[in-house]
């Protein structure tokens, strides 16, 4: 399982880049099928092989999937959305996610009526993969109608592309500061928690899946807390004070006396930490250039997904030996340094909305495409 995330990581990494170029270059609507069309391909070919090479190699294409997906669709969205409703965007496409996540927890629990017809659990798990890499696929054409600006120019210049995002370097450096401690930390339990569950309490994924998928539906429901949040707080210490309680409740999982308990605290935790996803998105497609968009998501996802998988490998040797605890001890602490790094490193940030906010008087409303903003 960790061999097999790991090269889903290198894979992404590897292909952030280049795609991350092209999207910006030649349209970040076809980098959307692109990843749609892997991501599911990559679902049936795991489905149907036990191999261990030929699962590798569809690791290779579900981490490019997933690439080409991370360098289209926040800068996309963003694109689309404009800097007023960009929070909001994010907090909408967040919800989808969740219950999309949620429909698949539950889906784990249909293997159940299946085994009863006479079909091995493999044989079941098997059948439950090729419905949804065919429901993946059959959704393709809907990725063909989103309209698309190219971005081939800023303000009437040629926009100069390199291998490296120019202008939004120094954003994404600090980001990445704060992003890579919290992947290491969340890879060590986060994709492991069905068999976390399996090991501490000897529930089966029949059981923990549908809670799982529970706590999708609330975190689904809380996204659209975000950008409220976000206008009380502000983004930044809204970002800061749901993941710092977030930690907390992460840290009371590997005590809990049973599972329910252990289930419950945990959704806590998911519904906490993701709240502020949608505005960390947000935060980062805000502050970075319009025309770097695709790029730079490909950098911050690539600075994700490499450290969140290798740790992963840690968390499952770890959880394999028997130490349970210890994966979300040494999260808190990685936890607890990220969101102090985060919030000294941002304190002072303003975004190009919030910017114009505090410029323009109450009761005065100014249109500028976010191009224009950006530059300023």
């Amino acid at each position: 399982m960790g061999v097999t995330i790991w090269v889903m990581a290198i894979s992404l990494v590897s292909a952030s880049f280049p795609l991350g170029i092209l999207a910006d270059k030649y349209g970040r609507r076809r980098m959307l099928i692109l990843g749609n069309i892997a991501a599911s391909l990559s679902i049936i070919g795991f489905a149907l092989t036990t191999n261990l090479a030929l699962i590798l190699l569809v690791a290779v294409v579900e981490g490019t999937g997933e690439a080409a997906f991370a360098v289209s669709g926040s800068a996309l969205l963003a694109d689309k959305a404009g800097d007023q409703k960009r929070t909001l965007a994010f907090s909408l496409i967040a919800f989808l996610g969740w219950v999309a996540g949620a429909i698949g927890g539950f889906a784990i629990s249909s293997v159940v009526p299946l085994e009863t017809l006479g079909l091995s659990v493999a044989q079941s798990h098997i059948i439950l993969y090729l419905i949804v890499g065919l429901l993946g696929l059959s959704v393709t054409p809907l990725i063909l109608k989103i309209s698309e600006t190219p971005r081939y120019s800023v303000l009437g210049q040629p926009v100069k592309r390199g291998f490296l995002p120019r202008k939004s370097g120094r954003v994404l450096m600090r980001f990445s500061i704060y992003s890579v401690m919290i992947a290491v930390g969340a890879g060590l339990f986060v994709p492991l928690m069905a068999n976390w569950f399996f090991h501490a309490y000897g529930i089966t994924d029949a059981i923990s899946g549908p809670v799982l998928g529970f706590s999708s539906i609330l975190t689904a429901v809380a996204v659209f807390l975000s950008p409220r949040l976000a206008r009380k707080f502000g983004l930044i210490r809204a970002i800061v004070l749901s993941q710092g309680l977030s930690t907390f409740f992460m840290l009371m999982v590997p005590v809990s006396p049973s599972f329910g308990i252990a289930a419950s605290v945990y959704t806590v935790r998911v519904f906490l930490m993701n709240l502020s996803n949608p505005l960390s998105q947000s935060l980062i497609m805000g502050l970075v250039s319009p025309e770097e968009r695709g790029m730079a998501s490909g950098v911050s996802a690539s600075l994700w997904r490499l450290p969140n998988a290798l740790s992963s490998i840690v968390g499952a040797i770890w959880i394999g030996a028997g130490m349970l605890a210890l994966p979300f001890y040494v999260a808190t602490v990685l936890y607890v340094s990220a969101i102090t790094a985060f919030w000294f490193l941002f304190k002072n940030t303003r975004l190009p909305e919030e910017e114009r906010d505090i410029a323009q008087p109450v009761g005065v409303l100014v249109e500028e495409e976010p191009t224009v903003i950006a530059a300023k």
